[in-house]
């Protein structure tokens, strides 16, 4: 063996220390696992613990809007850290698609993203109603009359806001977010707090958002309680699918036009 093959390694795949690109299928079950984690955190929170009550009566031990808020970032944060480094850790169609519009994500591969994370979303809906129709006499059902845990404006927004306020707000925040998580990914970012400051600016989303929409800024969220919520909801779902892809657009096209560095990450 000559001196310079004896001075480096010879690149042989799936040997460690050699960055391996995870498979599709690794990165679809990744996506359906991080939004399974955020609809069944997210939503469980919302139905089990948000107004859960004490022994005393003026006393409740629900976590409130506060509660909800914190499992939503939470949700994300820990499934960005657990299979981010896979998928890149969207968890939304809404951000697959400001991802691929800001050209940090191929359009190609955006489909099959947005599949796996509306079955993970319902998926988790559904494990929240088994363990909510467990529950004592009249939980499940009360659970579904207020909705549970769905988006909406008007009569079934929580502060009966119209529906031009839910679309603007749902625009708006989503826009923000994508914006948020194509700075704090891009080369100059702290791409090491990323999770951190994308699960804490979802936190304020809903901290903002939760009385006029109960938040939405994700369309696989939101498809997986309506479906639970009832006829009411579920006429209403399509501001939720709408309102969150044109907000991604625009967030991701901003950002792309006029933040971007030069030496851009943009996918071809």
């Amino acid at each position: 063996m000559s001196a310079q093959k004896r001075g480096r390694q010879e690149a042989v795949p799936g040997a460690p220390g050699e960055a391996v690109a995870p498979s599709m299928i690794a990165r679809l079950l990744a996506e359906f696992l991080g939004t399974f984690i955020l609809v069944f955190g997210g939503v469980g929170t919302a139905i089990f613990a948000a107004s859960f009550p004490g022994a005393d009566a003026g006393n409740p031990l629900g976590v409130g809007f506060l509660g909800v808020a914190l499992a939503f970032g939470l949700t994300v944060l820990v499934g960005i850290y657990a299979f981010g480094h896979i998928s890149g850790g969207h968890f939304n169609p809404a951000v697959t698609v400001g991802l691929a519009c800001g050209g940090r994500f191929r359009w190609k591969d955006s489909v099959g993203y947005i599949v796996a994370q509306l079955v993970g979303g319902i998926v988790g809906s559904s494990l929240v109603f088994a363990i909510a129709a467990g529950g004592p006499d009249g939980f499940l059902a009360a659970a579904q009359e207020s909705g549970f845990a769905s988006n909406g404006y008007g009569d079934l927004s929580p502060g009966g806001f119209s529906l031009l306020s839910a679309l603007l707000i749902e625009i708006i925040l989503t826009a923000v977010f994508v914006l948020v998580i194509m700075g704090v990914t891009e080369s100059r970012g702290a791409k090491a707090f990323a999770g951190l400051a994308i699960g804490l600016t979802l936190t304020l989303i809903h901290l903002i958002s939760i009385p006029v929409t109960n938040t939405s800024v994700n369309p696989a969220r939101s498809i997986a309680a309506a479906l639970y919520g009832g006829a009411d909801y579920l006429a209403q779902l399509w501001l939720f699918i709408l309102a969150p892809l044109i907000g991604a657009l625009i967030g991701g096209m901003v950002y792309r036009l006029a933040l971007e560095s030069r030496g851009r990450q943009a996918v071809r």
